[in-house]
């Protein structure tokens, strides 16, 4: 299906053409006067060069020749040379009947879908995930929905921290507290017991514990990093150990996770990326892409262009220990040979920016990626509290993600019993669904790179440019629908063969024309990798819903054929929002 500026640009450039002109001066754009018209063409501006010719009367040759075209109620000339244009109301209502019958809704897919890897999450194991987490978490998820939609092959990488010295502290801690465990007996055959010997709470207790003692109990400091070097050269006891933190952890962040309605394809974590190291660093040092410096094993990825200093890539550190840097060109190696990515992006904060340059020109450089892989770093901003500093708990600490989520949830909660009574139940759960907006909409409203504040009374508000107004909307439309169906007894399927006519007032044709722009939305959204340009278009979207509906008595119109062409109208913008939002990572329930 055609996007409705291509179509009308064929209309112009034909009528350029037939003026006399070039063809590739007739592009037509959204106008940036919407009190003066619909859309324009500034054509005859680059055209006066050309032609030595005046502008304006260039764009008065082609406003003659369209007089009369069937696609526009107007086409006006105006100086300096603008040609001013305002789509027929028959057009517009064919338009959106075919956007109707699509099921993509007018969205074309990619003639041929990438595969792309989306390494978001980054979570660390034994840890709870804190609000720091929930930026990668909504972005990537949101990111990975929309260049699905759009026919890529996506794959969500959650990427877990579980090889570093936490796990060793964990170990030393637990070796301490219960020595008898199986798992500390050198002389221990058997099989290992099932059931791990900690719950997930207190496994977030012992690790900050061991922390904490860490920085100030040397000898203690000693005993982890050696159960961690131990652990990673596979100590039977510690390996079952760290695959029961594995087990509890992970069994406790799907459930966070899920309660963000985010999921990932691969449960990937760094230590799947050891056995690739060995290999790695033999190939870095025996092409010589690698070198010696200061005892460090390094990559130089400085260029000639730079503008600032970009340090070496360090592969290993003096005492030969890997490093991040490491393990994420392993992980690339591993994610080459088994995925053969065309595309790997990586959703962290932007202060890793410097990071990630090291790491794409050393995978570059050192030939692990193809010529044509993509490896792009969407970086993201803070997410603060209103004192503009990074949010925090009232006490000043780190706040868990899921006691924010616990919040939000009782704020909505409050709001929703506030406004009228309604089945305890029934009111839990729609407060969950809608506080699931607030929070994703909230962030992903922002652009990704930008810092934002999170402001709960303002993120909760059914009013503005929020995930609760934009549900509000939603709700309102299935109300209208489900009202229509109930005196007409019409089903599902009837409705969907309803079709929209041409729009007989200005706030309907207002509705039609937001309608058309969900195609550029999506298509943007997708090539720029950014969810906020999805939230403004719906934000617009439910904005012109909502004023069609205050201006337009819809259920009581006495014209069965607009009554029918009002519900068609509905139910075409519903479809478009649900698609929106599901696109966000988010829902809408029936009834609010």
């Amino acid at each position: 299906m055609e996007q409705i500026l291509d179509l009308l640009g064929n209309y112009v450039s034909e009528a350029f053409e037939l003026a006399g002109y070039e063809k590739d001066l007739g592009k037509v754009t959204i106008s940036n006067r919407p009190d003066l018209c619909e859309y324009q063409c500034n054509g005859a501006m680059a055209g006066a060069k050309r032609y030595h010719k005046a502008p304006v009367m260039i764009a008065q040759d082609v406003a003659q020749v369209l007089e009369g075209c069937d696609a526009f109620e107007s086409v006006q000339a105006v100086p300096p040379g603008f040609l001013n244009l305002k789509l027929s109301a028959n057009l517009l209502a064919g338009y959106l009947n075919e956007m109707k019958e699509d099921p993509r809704l007018g969205v074309p897919a990619v003639e041929q879908g990438k595969t792309v890897i989306i390494d978001y999450g980054g979570a660390n194991v034994a840890k709870p995930l804190h609000v720091g987490h929930l930026r990668s978490a909504v972005i990537g998820e949101s990111v990975k929905r929309i260049l699905r939609f759009l026919g890529h092959h996506t794959i969500g990488d959650v990427h877990l921290g579980d090889w570093g010295l936490q796990m060793g502290l964990i170990i030393a801690q637990l070796h301490e507290e219960q020595p008898d465990l199986p798992y500390f007996d050198e002389n221990w055959t058997g099989a290992y017991p099932e059931e791990a010997p900690f719950t997930i709470s207190e496994l977030e207790q012992i690790y900050p514990q061991a922390s904490k003692r860490s920085k100030e109990d040397e000898a203690f400091r000693a005993e982890a990093l050696k159960a961690t070097e131990q652990l990673q050269h596979g100590h039977r006891g510690y390996r079952a150990l760290w695959q029961h933190i594995l087990d509890v952890s992970c069994a406790d962040l799907k459930k966070n996770y899920d309660s963000l309605n985010v999921s990932f394809e691969l449960w990937k974590k760094e230590s799947d990326a050891q056995p690739y190291i060995p290999d790695l660093v033999d190939y870095l040092k025996r092409e010589g892409y690698a070198h010696l410096d200061q005892g460090a094993l390094v990559v130089d990825v400085a260029e000639e262009s730079d503008t600032k200093k970009i340090p070496p890539c360090m592969i290993l550190k003096s005492d030969g220990a890997s490093l991040y840097n490491t393990t994420d060109l392993a992980t690339i190696v591993m994610r080459m040979e088994n995925w053969k990515p065309d595309h790997i992006i990586y959703v962290v904060d932007k202060r890793q920016d410097l990071y990630f340059t090291q790491v794409f020109r050393c995978a570059r450089k050192a030939k692990l990626v193809n010529g044509d892989t993509q490896l792009t770093f969407l970086g993201f901003g803070t997410m603060n509290g209103k004192d503009g500093k990074p949010f925090k708990t009232r006490d000043g600490g780190v706040m868990r993600l899921e006691n924010l989520i616990a919040d939000i949830d009782e704020e909505m909660l409050r709001k929703i019993c506030e406004n009228h009574e309604a089945d305890p139940e029934q009111a839990r759960e729609t407060a969950k669904t809608v506080a699931l907006s607030a929070i994703k909409y909230g962030d992903l409203s922002n652009q990704a790179s930008k810092d934002y504040v999170f402001d709960v009374e303002k993120f909760t508000s059914f009013e503005g440019n929020t995930g609760p107004y934009i549900l509000y909307t939603i709700v309102r439309i299935k109300s209208i629908l489900r009202k229509y169906q109930e005196e007409t007894g019409r089903s599902d399927e009837a409705l969907a063969d309803l079709k929209i006519l041409a729009p007989a007032g200005e706030s309907e044709k207002a509705l039609g024309l937001s309608l058309t722009g969900f195609t550029p939305a999506v298509l943007l959204a997708g090539e720029e990798l950014a969810p906020h340009k999805i939230c403004g278009y719906i934000y617009e979207l439910a904005n012109q819903l909502n004023h069609f509906y205050h201006e337009t008595k819809i259920l009581t119109e006495s014209a069965e054929a607009q009554r029918e062409s009002y519900i068609a109208l509905l139910l075409l913008t519903l479809r478009v929002l649900e698609c929106g939002i599901d696109l966000l990572g988010f829902f809408a329930p029936d009834k609010m």
